[in-house]
């Protein structure tokens, strides 16, 4: 696997509250210049990166309900919707992780279901939070995400004691099959763990160390 199929397959990040109007430009740049599928902000900064990706191919990512999950289901899909409206076009939601882990699964699957609505056919990824999960939970999240519509699982915020592991693609891959995509998200500093995940199953890669896994000069 070369350095451009991994490029391509990378959602440029920053995620941090201290993240200022600058680094998201350079983020934008950053992007372009590398050929990444595109960038993944908060959504106060939907607006920005939309002026600064203009008439380009590079796709605009935000989060809702970030990085918790633990905001009332109405907010994210409000969060979405405008989301949406400003020019995103793909949707990051955090699963109701205590909701969840309190096997309230109504809930969560009509929380899934509210963003997806308020998507309008965007494509919505569901944040599980791997690493607060047991394995069993895990394929209990898939399979709300699988019938709730969203398009992809996503691993993790990066806010979480850790990111995104092999095991855990290989399992959600094994749970949704081909049916829905994989963003692996969380810890992905290196060409050859990003190569891995893909290799794992992973469709997408949630980033924030872009640059240095694609500078690495793999043969």
């Amino acid at each position: 696997m070369n350095i451009n199929n991994i490029a391509i397959k990378i959602e440029h990040t920053n995620l941090k509250p201290e993240a200022t109007i600058e680094d998201i430009i350079k983020l934008c740049n950053e992007a372009k210049q590398y050929g990444f599928y595109g960038v993944c902000i908060n959504s106060q900064y939907v607006k920005i990166v939309k002026e600064q990706l203009r008439d380009s191919k590079y796709k605009i990512v935000t989060v809702v309900g970030f990085p918790l999950g633990a905001c009332i289901s109405t907010v994210k899909s409000e969060e979405a919707r405008l989301s949406v409206n400003m020019g995103a076009d793909e949707i990051d939601m955090v699963m109701a992780i205590g909701l969840f882990k309190s096997k309230k699964y109504e809930e969560i699957t009509e929380d899934i279901k509210r963003v997806v609505k308020a998507t309008q056919g965007k494509p919505v990824k569901v944040i599980i939070e791997t690493a607060l999960l047991t394995d069993d939970e895990k394929r209990k999240a898939c399979e709300l995400i699988k019938i709730s519509g969203a398009a992809f699982v996503k691993t993790s915020t990066g806010f979480s004691p850790s990111g995104a592991k092999i095991d855990d693609i290989k399992l959600i891959r094994k749970i949704v099959g081909n049916e829905i995509g994989i963003k692996a998200a969380g810890g992905i500093k290196d060409y050859q763990t990003a190569k891995a995940m893909i290799e794992a199953g992973a469709n997408r890669l949630g980033c924030s160390a872009s640059v240095n896994i694609v500078s690495q000069n793999i043969l």
